[in-house]
């Protein structure tokens, strides 16, 4: 008979998150080049509005991820192992998550997020779905090691994480992530991560500049948090969206962009923007297999595995924890 899945109690962290988030905010506004952390798109809302963005139409990497996943299953399944623990970092809404359960029969589900109120949804979603699975939600800032439920300390653990969000990171930052993740999953653990590839810059540049302006509002819903959570007084209307590619790094580029001179204040501190002055707010790196290979051995994971589309558009890697020992 089927147990009944298990949603842990998770500690509120919100002093915590709130005190990071003052930091950022103030160092990232007091720069000569003002530039904020992607994460801190992700309050409620703007977990919303990237959910929306992953279904627009020229937003390629959800529904090519999700057809990866799909087409190679069982492959995947056959490379990891049954009966693994499942550790999906910035879970989120946790869409692609069954299409992984499906084929695992993991022995528990730990989303990580640091959006506690979508995850806690989300999570009450899925348990209606695998009422026999073990789901432990943890609130928390996964770009540091994280403390995983102390029942899963010799378990075998896989880590997740799709949507190419380690290309919103610059090199170090996500070579740091992924050596947090090692120390999150430990000894024998592999870890399941999606990547977005170079392409033509017009595909690009369109999936972060969407016609239906949705992208436009994750972005400027960054200045609205700011705004409600640290009594900010930035005027939204007099920001734009902005999305460039940068070739010589590789990566795409999301800037809020002084529409005329502004003056505003931040969790107590005055700060200025000159007309056509940015925020920049988001980097979106792309790689090729070999740059991939790359930053995940530069962050302690061996490629062992890649999967991709048909137009190389997408590439899902599996990876080894340096120093274990792991059958092929």
């Amino acid at each position: 008979m089927a147990t009944a899945a298990l949603l842990m109690e998770m500690p509120s962290q919100d002093d915590t998150l709130h005190a990071h988030f003052r930091q950022d905010v103030l160092t990232g506004l007091s720069q000569s080049r003002k530039a904020l952390p992607a994460r801190w798109f992700y309050d409620h809302r703007g977990s919303e509005l990237f959910e929306e963005i992953t279904c627009l139409p020229e937003y390629y990497p959800t529904r090519t991820e999700v057809s990866i996943l799909k087409q190679h299953c069982g492959d995947m399944a056959q490379a990891v192992g049954q009966g693994r623990v499942v550790v999906e970092f910035g879970a989120g809404s946790a869409t692609k998550t069954p299409l992984l359960l499906d084929c695992l029969a993991p022995a528990a589900y730990v989303p990580i997020d640091i959006s506690g109120d979508f995850l806690r949804e989300s999570c009450e979603v899925l348990a209606q779905s695998y009422p026999g699975l073990a789901i432990h939600p943890v609130e928390a800032d996964f770009m540091a090691p994280t403390p995983l439920p102390p029942a899963f300390a010799q378990a075998p653990r896989l880590g997740f994480f799709p949507g190419s969000t380690i290309g919103n990171m610059e090199p170090m930052a996500a070579t740091d992530l992924l050596r947090a993740m090692r120390g999150t999953l430990g000894a024998g653990s592999c870890l399941l991560i999606g990547m977005d590839r170079i392409k033509a810059p017009d595909v690009l540049t369109a999936a972060y500049d969407d016609s239906a302006g949705v992208t436009a509002a994750f972005n400027l819903n960054l200045a609205h948090r700011i705004n409600r959570e640290l009594g900010g007084t930035i005027p939204v209307d007099a920001l734009r969206h902005r999305a460039v590619w940068n070739d010589a790094r590789a990566r795409i580029e999301m800037h809020l962009e002084a529409t005329h001179d502004i003056a505003f204040k931040a969790a107590g501190a005055a700060f200025a923007l000159a007309a056509g002055e940015t925020i920049h707010t988001e980097n979106s790196h792309k790689y090729d297999p070999r740059s991939a290979a790359t930053l995940l051995l530069s962050g302690g994971w061996e490629p062992r595995r890649m999967w991709q589309d048909a137009d190389n558009r997408f590439m899902v890697i599996l990876a080894d924890a340096i120093g274990d020992s792991l059958s092929a």
